[in-house]
C-alpha cells in the first residue's frame, strides 16, 4: 500500500487509505509521549479497519533537536513539508521566556495561517479534578490564533521602535495615557474584521454540525472598545447577516425588548430555541472565568481572541483534570492545513524518566482522526482512554487512591493500545 499525501480538492478533504502524516516528537518529554501515542494510533487504525487502512508516519525536526542538528529551531525543510502536507501532529516545543527564539508554536500558526485553535474540553470519568462537578464541563473553545498581542509587534524600552511609537502617540494626543513613557515597552494588539469573521465562522459551523445549542463570544470590550469591542460587534454582525435563519442573538433579543417589551423578547427567545436555532450571546472575559466555574453547563461553544483563548482553554482544562489531558488542534478550515498538538509544555526536568501522562497528545490524535474523517479510529481512542481511567490504570498524576495501578508513560500507551 503506497503512502500518499492528504489533499483538498474543491473544498473536500481527500484522504487516501495510507496517508502520509508528518509528526514532530517535540522537546523534553516529547519523544516519550509521542512513542506512547503512536502505539495507540496504530492499534486503533488496525482495529478499526483490519489492515485496509494504515498511517505512514513521517518524522520532522523542530525545536532543540533541530537546532543542534541544523542550526535552525524550525528548519526550512520542516516548514516546507508542513505546507505541502495538510495534516500533522506534534509534541511540545521549547520556548525561552523573555529572550531567545520566538515560539515555534506561534510561528507555525502564523506561517501556515492556522487561524483557529480548537480546544474541546470535557471530562473523563475518574479523572481527578479540583472542582465538585467536573462532569458539567463540556465546552468547545475556538481561539483566534494569528492576531492580538501574539502577532509579536513589540518595541523594547529605549529602542528606535519605542521612540517612534511614542511620537505617534504624541501626535494623536495619547502619550499622556502612558504612565511612565521613558521606561515603557510597547506591544500592538491588532484585531481585524476578517480575522474575527473567519474565526466566528469556524465556531458557528462547528456548533451547527455537532448539534450544540449556544455560542458565546468572550471579550473585554468594555475596556478595549476598539479591538475586543469590535470583535463582539463584528461577530454578531457576521452571524446575523450570514446565518440569519440559524441563529438568535443577544442584540436581536435586546431590540425586541426595546420595541415590544421584555415578554415579547422572552417569547422570541423561546420560539428560537423551539425552532432549533443557535442562541448567540456574549460575556465579558473576567465574568466568563467566574461563570465557567459556577455554571459551566451554560456554555457549549466559545469563540474568543488569542490571549483570552490562551487563558480560557487552560483554565477550563484545569477543571477536568489539567492540561495533561487536554487536546488541541490549530486549523485553517479554508486551506485544510491543521496541526494537532499536545497542549502542555516540555517538562524537561522529567525528560527520560518515562513517568508523565501522554493523554493530551493521544486525544489530540483522536481529534486529528476525526478531522480526516476516520471517526471510527477517534472513537476507539477516546473509549480506550476512558476505559483506562475508569479501571484506574493510569500514570502517577491520575492515581487518586491505593487501588490505582500506576503505569509509566510507555506502559499507559501499551495498556490503552491493548484494551481498545
Amino acid at each position: 500500500m503506497t503512502a500518499e499525501k492528504i489533499t483538498k480538492v474543491n473544498g473536500k478533504m481527500m484522504v487516501p487509505d495510507n496517508p502520509m502524516i508528518p509528526y514532530i516528537q517535540g522537546d523534553g518529554i516529547g519523544p516519550e509521549i509521542w512513542q506512547a501515542a503512536q502505539k495507540v494510533f496504530d492499534a486503533a487504525v488496525q482495529k478499526a479497519y483490519q489492515g485496509a487502512r494504515r498511517v505512514s508516519w513521517q518524522s520532522l525536526l523542530a525545536g532543540e533537536v533541530a537546532f543542534k542538528e541544523t542550526g535552525q529551531w524550525l528548519p526550512d525543510d520542516t516548514l516546507r513539508v508542513l505546507k505541502e502536507d495538510l495534516v500533522a501532529i506534534k509534541g511540545p516545543l521549547t520556548t525561552p521566556i523573555g529572550e531567545g527564539h520566538r515560539s515555534i508554536n506561534v510561528t507555525l500558526r502564523q506561517k501556515l495561517d492556522l487561524y483557529a485553535c480548537f480546544r474541546p474540553v470535557n471530562y473523563y470519568e475518574g479523572t481527578p479534578s479540583p472542582v465538585i462537578h467536573p462532569e458539567r464541563v463540556n465546552i468547545d473553545v475556538f481561539r483566534e490564533n494569528t492576531e492580538d498581542i501574539y502577532a509579536g509587534i513589540e518595541a523594547d524600552v529605549g529602542t528606535p521602535a519605542a521612540q517612534a511609537i511614542k511620537q505617534l502617540l504624541a501626535s494623536q494626543g495619547q502619550l499622556e495615557k502612558v504612565r511612565f513613557p521613558e521606561t515603557a515597552a510597547f506591544a500592538i494588539k491588532p484585531i481585524s474584521s476578517e480575522g474575527t469573521k473567519r474565526l466566528v465562522k469556524a465556531a458557528i459551523e462547528h456548533t451547527l454540525n455537532h448539534q450544540r445549542h449556544t455560542l458565546t463570544l468572550v471579550h473585554k470590550g468594555n475596556i478595549m472598545k476598539k479591538t475586543e469591542g469590535s470583535f463582539k460587534k463584528w461577530g454578531y454582525d457576521f452571524l446575523e447577516n450570514q446565518y440569519a435563519e440559524q441563529v438568535f442573538t443577544t442584540p436581536q433579543y435586546e431590540q425586541i425588548a426595546q420595541n415590544s417589551g421584555a415578554d415579547a423578547a422572552d417569547q422570541a427567545l423561546a420560539n428560537a430555541k423551539q425552532a432549533g436555532k443557535v442562541i448567540v450571546n456574549d460575556v465579558i472575559t473576567d465574568n466568563f472565568f467566574q461563570q465557567a466555574l459556577l455554571r459551566p453547563e451554560n456554555f457549549e461553544v466559545v469563540a474568543t481572541m488569542n490571549l483570552n483563548g490562551d487563558y480560557i482553554s487552560d483554565a477550563l482544562a484545569a477543571q477536568v483534570g489539567g492540561i495533561g489531558i487536554a487536546p488541541g488542534g490549530n486549523i485553517n478550515y479554508e486551506t485544510g492545513h491543521a496541526i494537532f498538538e499536545a497542549t502542555h509544555g516540555t517538562a524537561p526536568q522529567f525528560a527520560g524518566q518515562n513517568r508523565l501522562n501522554p493523554t493530551s497528545i493521544i486525544l489530540s490524535g483522536a481529534m486529528m482522526f476525526d478531522y480526516i474523517g476516520w471517526s471510527e479510529v477517534a472513537t476507539l481512542i477516546r473509549q480506550g482512554i476512558q476505559s483506562a481511567i475508569k479501571r484506574h490504570h493510569v500514570t502517577e498524576d491520575f492515581a487518586t487512591d491505593d487501588t490505582a495501578t500506576i503505569l509509566s508513560t510507555s506502559g499507559f500507551g501499551d495498556y490503552v493500545a491493548n484494551h481498545l
